[in-house]
């Protein structure tokens, strides 16, 4: 097959793991920045530009797109499915897990264990905002924030009603959350591929840190996950509709919870906490599925 990887940088480990997994089964990858391409939009014969050549002849197409630019990382991958390419996440999947406020109300509505969560827009509603989350010690959250950018831990009513004021003087949407104090600092990623779980890590922040993303210093260790845990990483990514992803876990006095649902997730940590071949996992999938004409727009809302 001829794979393209929407990707930035070739040098990172996921796209370069991706590489290797891809050519080690004779597949014929291409790396592909997002941000270079340019497009055609016709009825009867759309294109992609890219360097001054037109792409063609794929038969498949990872995207690894970033959330700087989720707006036009995905406008590209549609084009590539208006041309029959086969994506491993679907540009409607990838918008859909990316916008925050969204994703947690598609999980709401199918029922799957959330930490309470407030959105507000008017300062004059903090009060009560709070109140819906069970007050301080609460988490504040940027909705376009990424990797444990733009979250805060408010200790204090106080605290959190500064952040707030603060945030939405900048014009900026928030989300407010229960602080789920029984985690430890500490989450389980749970990486599904095709509609099982197949690897699982738990990340732990360090020392003093509330955020457990390995880019914020958490580290990762193999986890073995309960079948709740595991049900309900399953039908998260169901409900974004995404066929690859990394479901982010809580272990709370209620049960499991989400907290994000990753359409890019990196394979490093994943990898070398479990011993897996995650990379070569993925090509296994895009070789059972890469057909024309099988995209179609999955899950809910």
């Amino acid at each position: 097959m001829k794979i393209a990887i929407l990707s930035r940088n070739a040098k990172l480990y996921s796209t370069r793991r991706l590489i290797e997994a891809a050519e080690s089964r004779g597949h014929e990858v291409r790396v592909i920045d997002a941000l270079r391409c340019y497009m055609n939009i016709t009825s009867h014969n759309p294109q992609i530009h890219y360097k001054g050549e037109i792409l063609d002849g794929f038969d498949a197409v990872i995207p690894r797109i970033g959330a700087s630019i989720t707006f036009y990382g995905t406008a590209v991958l549609r084009q590539f499915e208006m041309l029959n390419v086969y994506p491993l996440n679907e540009s409607v999947a990838i918008s859909r897990s990316r916008d925050k406020l969204r994703s947690l109300q598609l999980l709401s509505r199918r029922g799957i264990g959330l930490p309470v969560t407030g959105f507000a827009h008017s300062p004059d509603d903090i009060d009560d905002l709070l109140s819906t989350v069970g007050g301080a010690p609460a988490v504040i959250k940027l909705l376009e924030g990424t990797q444990g950018i733009g979250v805060v831990l408010a200790e204090t009513n106080q605290a959190a009603e500064s952040v707030i004021q603060a945030f939405m003087g900048l014009k900026h949407h928030i989300l407010v959350q229960e602080f789920i104090k029984e985690a430890k600092g500490a989450d389980i990623r749970a990486f599904v591929i095709g509609g099982k779980v197949v690897a699982a890590m738990k990340r732990q922040a360090k020392e003093g840190e509330f955020r457990s993303n390995l880019h914020r210093g958490g580290t990762a260790t193999l986890c073995r996950i309960t079948p709740e845990e595991r049900a309900t990483a399953i039908r998260a990514a169901k409900v974004m509709g995404l066929n690859v992803c990394g479901v982010d876990l809580l272990r709370s006095n209620h049960g499991a919870v989400v907290m994000e649902v990753n359409s890019s997730p990196g394979l490093e940590g994943i990898e070398k906490a479990s011993g897996k071949d995650v990379a070569g996992m993925v090509i296994d999938f895009i070789e059972r599925n890469a057909k024309p004409n099988r995209t179609q727009t999955k899950g809910t809302g």
